[in-house]
């Protein structure tokens, strides 16, 4: 059986211990501030992030990993012996210029293995499945063919949910356009809760209270799978008492065939702000429905 690892980067927001458990390599973002760069998940953690967030409000600038991080990544898995092949599970290229780097960076290698760099055309823990789903479909004896059509189909069933505590952060990194912007500037005091198509950013809904908002992604959730068992993801950013509450409510409502709680990455949370709340979850019955 050929020996295929899986590679990622940390926007997937999987936590260390699945990390260390499912074996996945992952290549950190990068933040900036005052002019000290940081390895996302790293160099600083989620929780540095967000206090640093609300106590100044500095906005940190986020940047690819550079190619020579994927080269030496992919060096190191084909010199040690480790792999045969190597597949390179990653966030959309919609939403971030990871995947160019990492398909160049598979170019430039010259190594003597294949490298297959997939381009998930989601984020967060959606992309986080995906990578796992490489895990499990390798360990189970797949060839890298097999591999690549169980991540995309992952990919390609999952759905991202966040509720946001502010829209100032995410407008601020120009990921939703002004029509959005327009369509909640009126609202006094909104809980807006976006979602990732496509590696497109919308939004979903304007619940107007925390709450309320929490209730709206249970519901939504449901019109996606239904009665079908679900792999689900609980997100935070700084907000681990909702965190808790939201996966009591899955836990409750939901077949759950594996149910993670996660921070978003550094980079993620600092993009939305601390106090998002998510979900990242695809069924099991291979039915796509759209989100509207």
């Amino acid at each position: 059986m050929r020996r295929i690892e899986v590679v990622t980067d940390s926007v997937a927001a999987l936590s260390p211990e699945i990390i260390k458990k499912s074996n996945i390599h992952v290549v950190p973002m990068l933040l900036e501030w005052d002019g000290k760069v940081y390895r996302d998940g790293v160099d600083i953690t989620p929780g540095e992030v967000y206090r640093h967030l609300r106590i100044s409000g500095d906005l940190p600038s986020f940047s690819t990993p550079p190619m020579g991080d994927f080269i030496n990544i992919y060096t190191r898995l084909a010199n040690q012996g480790k792999a045969d092949e190597i597949i390179s599970v990653h966030v959309s290229s919609k939403l971030s210029a990871t995947y160019q780097a990492a398909r160049l960076a598979s170019e430039e290698a010259e190594l003597s293995i294949p490298i297959r760099v997939i381009d998930t055309g989601t984020a967060a823990m959606a992309e986080g499945f995906a990578a796992l789903e490489a895990v499990r479909a390798a360990a189970e004896g797949a060839d890298s063919e097999e591999v690549v059509r169980r991540v995309e189909e992952v990919s390609h069933r999952s759905h991202v949910f966040a509720m946001l505590e502010t829209l100032e952060y995410v407008l601020r990194t120009g990921r939703i356009g002004q029509g959005i912007m327009r369509m909640v500037s009126s609202a006094l005091s909104i809980k807006p809760i976006m979602y990732i198509d496509d590696g497109k950013v919308g939004l979903l809904g304007r619940p107007r209270t925390r709450h309320n908002a929490l209730s709206f992604m249970l519901n939504e959730m449901e019109k996606q799978v239904g009665v079908y068992p679900v792999h689900v993801a609980v997100m935070h950013a700084d907000a681990p008492d909702e965190a808790e509450r939201l996966r009591e409510g899955v836990a409750n409502r939901f077949n759950c065939e594996e149910l993670f709680t996660t921070e978003f990455s550094p980079v993620m949370g600092g993009a939305a702000g601390p106090g998002v709340v998510g979900l990242a979850f695809y069924d099991g019955d291979g039915v796509v429905r759209n989100v509207e």
